[in-house]
């Protein structure tokens, strides 16, 4: 009698473990810690072309900078001052990319807007943001803004919120700061990349 019980316990408690969703690895929360392996990522780029990390890291100093969202206050903010490091940055071996769950489209109507140098990746899902562990709020937000003198309504199909890192040519995470000063980012960046 007791193996039949045991029997229908464990029949039991496998079909409850088998009607539940299984965790992948790629679910886990992720905790990226400054001298832990960069992930790798990609996304599609301002030109609509995949931009696969591997292609790149491990060659420069990579900037992977987060932010809300195109043509918005603080992220202009942002934006404007790698733009306007961009010079320096490149002569020191960094390269920046800028990450936001903002369409291709919304990420060439900011290049244009702002003149902006560098790439920008379209992470509408919030995928890139997953494996930096970067908070990221789905759910499609718009706003206007003029643009050649035309109103274009921009949608996101999320927000991640502003986080840095910096990966070093050894393909480790060598900076990560999570409570970023917009318009002092670039700034901060050349500080980091001054002192190696």
């Amino acid at each position: 009698m007791k193996t039949l019980i045991a029997t229908i316990l464990t029949g039991l408690v496998l079909a409850v473990l088998a009607s539940r969703p299984v965790q992948a690895a790629d679910d886990a929360p992720v905790d990226l810690k400054v001298g832990d392996a960069a992930p790798k990522f990609e996304a599609l780029d301002d030109k609509g072309k995949v931009w696969k990390s591997a292609d790149h890291v491990g060659k420069k100093i990579i900037v992977v900078y987060f932010y809300p969202a195109d043509m918005t206050g603080g992220c202009t903010k942002q934006a404007c001052g790698f733009r306007d490091d961009m010079k320096t940055l490149k002569d020191k071996g960094v390269t920046v990319i800028g990450v936001s769950g903002d369409s291709v489209r919304n990420h060439q109507l900011f290049k244009k807007a702002e003149n902006l140098n560098f790439t920008l990746l379209a992470d509408e899902k919030g995928k890139v943001a997953k494996k930096f562990g970067v908070p990221f709020n789905a759910g499609e937000r718009s706003i206007v803004r003029e643009v050649d003198g035309k109103e274009v309504t921009l949608t996101r199909g999320g927000t991640a919120a502003r986080w840095t890192f910096v990966i070093d040519q050894d393909k480790k995470i060598a900076l990560k700061n999570s409570k970023v000063n917009a318009a002092e980012d670039s700034k901060a960046i050349l500080a980091l990349v001054n002192k190696k």
